[in-house]
């Protein structure tokens, strides 16, 4: 799943070649990623692409005060195309293709855009037209953004409060903390030497300033690693960056030791015992404890 990283790189990769820009159209393939009908996708044609901005997970084409906003989902992803011109007309039902931006040509001649794509047979690509972001139920929710000034070791304090929510599932609370999902999770506790399983309320002052430099220090990197590349290098550069996440079998590149998983329903988790969990593992089952 693109997560904050991924969405900022590709935020900023629009901002390059599609702001300045006049929509042509929008073709949607997958009638089920619309999640709006007032405006019409058709009132996006004629528009120019003004700005793009990222809430969370989202993100927002600001289309001359009306917004394309795009949620990618766990198996969603965005593919720029130099030339539209040539690409066969879409056909509902027909590959993963789910919706098609085409821009006005350039001064060449060709017709640029980008294609959104999502694969799997669980479709949760969503794609909203709106006056304002806000309308969107899960972005008017959002919590605050990790990468913001506000963003503080106190502004954490007060986000973990009396939880008792385990930190794993805390930190992928997008109503909690904007943009960080199950990969970077992962990627976050070991960094802050912390169980995915450890109860938040339980955080001492000190754990909780760990934990908030772990968050800001494993995104910014994230984010300047996948700065100016293009969308279609995202995914590798992401997957080459992970410590722990999906490296299950591996040797945690800290200490050595073997890093572990523990599977879910419809999800899993990463973690190295050694440098999260004082050497002991978890057990692999749901609502895992630490073996005693």
């Amino acid at each position: 799943m693109p997560e904050l990283p991924e969405v900022e790189s590709l935020a900023g990769f629009l901002r390059e070649r599609a702001v300045g820009r006049t929509i042509l159209g929008v073709d949607v393939v997958a009638i089920q990623a619309l999640k709006t009908f007032d405006p019409p996708v058709t009132a996006l044609g004629g528009l120019t692409v003004t700005g793009v901005a990222r809430h969370g997970k989202f993100l927002d084409l600001d289309c001359d005060g009306l917004h394309l906003v795009i949620h990618l989902a766990r198996a969603g992803w965005l593919r720029w195309r130099d030339d539209l011109s040539a690409a066969k007309p879409v056909r509902p039902g027909k590959g993963p293709l789910a919706v098609r931006v085409r821009l006005a040509p350039d001064d060449e001649g060709l017709a640029p855009g980008f294609e959104l794509t999502e694969a799997g047979t669980q479709k949760r690509l969503a794609v909203y037209v709106t006056k304002n972001p806000d309308e969107i139920p899960n972005v008017a929710t959002l919590g605050p953004d990790p990468l913001a000034d506000s963003f503080t070791v106190e502004a954490l304090k007060r986000i973990i409060g009396g939880n008792r929510t385990q930190i794993k599932g805390l930190l992928r609370d997008q109503k909690v903390i904007a943009g960080i999902g199950n990969a970077y999770s992962d990627e976050v506790l070991h960094a802050a030497k912390m169980s995915p399983f450890k109860i938040a309320a339980t955080l001492t002052d000190a754990q909780i300033a760990d934990l908030h430099e772990a968050i800001v220090t494993t995104l910014r990197d994230a984010v300047e690693r996948a700065h100016g590349l293009a969308a279609k290098d995202l995914k590798a550069e992401k997957k080459s960056g992970l410590r722990v996440h999906n490296r299950a079998g591996q040797p945690c590149d800290v200490c050595g030791d073997t890093i572990r998983e523990v599977s879910f329903a419809d999800s899993s988790l990463q973690y190295c015992p050694t440098c999260q969990t004082g050497g002991k593992p978890l057990a692999d089952r749901r609502l895992s404890k630490l073996l005693k």
